[in-house]
């Protein structure tokens, strides 16, 4: 995984200010209803970042936890939390190294999480993680967006902002043989005395196949239910910009968990 999102957990919800949390928690929500897995169970919400999807799991009567590797990202999940009035677990755990009390029901993983997974390998590796973290009949849910936005959309572009809270540079590389986005992002942040402070950060993406994905899925010890344009349940096409599957676990993984910094909780 190619970055801690540290700095960038500062600006991270004014940059995602007009994703459609509410209702890409119901979409998801729809899945888990289909699949078995009743409000009031257990789920676990990975790469969980500032606690946006693990918050409104919570608030929609799921017993939800976020698991995210940046400390700074689980601080800001862990004050929005507070201030929401609810008390919810945040753990710094690696997705591909999860350590539980118990096994959970559903396990979630929205927006770019596996992407961040820079081989099919890694990406079996979480979902190796993933098996062990969840219960018989346990369902996965994960995001991907696919090749042709990493490729097409983002990659050879240059975006940027000049806001009130921040001023931003983004420019994108993709390569096609390694299928990776590299992204190189310059923030300015005002400060009190007119001036602005920088700081940059390094993001690299994969453009992960859904075939390959599919096919890591089944060696994990999962059973595909389904993989779809999201947000509907239409089948993929080539110029679909993310790809949603659905996945239930079927039969217990052979987890193989690489060597990770040691864990720590954060309960509010």
């Amino acid at each position: 995984m190619s970055s801690e999102y540290g700095e960038f957990a500062k600006v991270y919800d004014l940059l995602m200010r007009d994703v459609p949390y509410a209702e890409w928690t119901r979409y998801l929500a729809g899945f888990l209803a289909r699949g078995g897995v009743e409000k009031g169970e257990s789920l676990l919400d990975c790469a969980c970042g500032t606690g946006e999807f693990t918050i409104r799991f919570a608030k929609a009567g799921y017993a939800a936890t976020g698991a995210d590797r940046s400390e700074q990202m689980l601080a800001h999940a862990q004050e929005k939390a507070r201030k929401a009035g609810l008390r919810l677990p945040f753990v710094l755990q690696d997705m591909r190294a999860l350590s539980l009390h118990k096994p959970v029901s559903a396990v979630n993983c929205a927006c770019d999480g596996v992407n961040y997974l820079l081989s099919v390998q890694e990406a079996e590796d979480f979902f190796c993680s993933a098996n062990g973290a969840l219960r018989e009949g346990g369902l996965l849910l994960f995001d991907v967006s696919s090749g042709y936005k990493l490729e097409r959309i983002l990659g050879g572009h240059t975006y940027g902002e000049d806001l009130k809270e921040c001023t931003y540079l983004w420019r994108n590389w993709y390569d096609p043989y390694s299928r990776l986005l590299e992204m190189r992002l310059a923030f300015f942040l005002p400060e009190a005395n007119g001036a602005y402070s920088r700081f940059d950060e390094r993001h690299v993406q994969r453009a992960h196949k859904p075939e390959e994905l599919e096919a890591a899925l089944g060696r994990a010890g999962f059973r595909v239910e389904g993989i779809y344009e999201w947000p509907s349940t239409q089948s993929v096409k080539p110029e679909s910009e993310r790809i949603q599957f659905v996945a239930k676990k079927n039969t217990r993984a052979v987890i193989r968990i690489p060597k990770m910094k040691e864990k720590k909780h954060y309960t509010i």
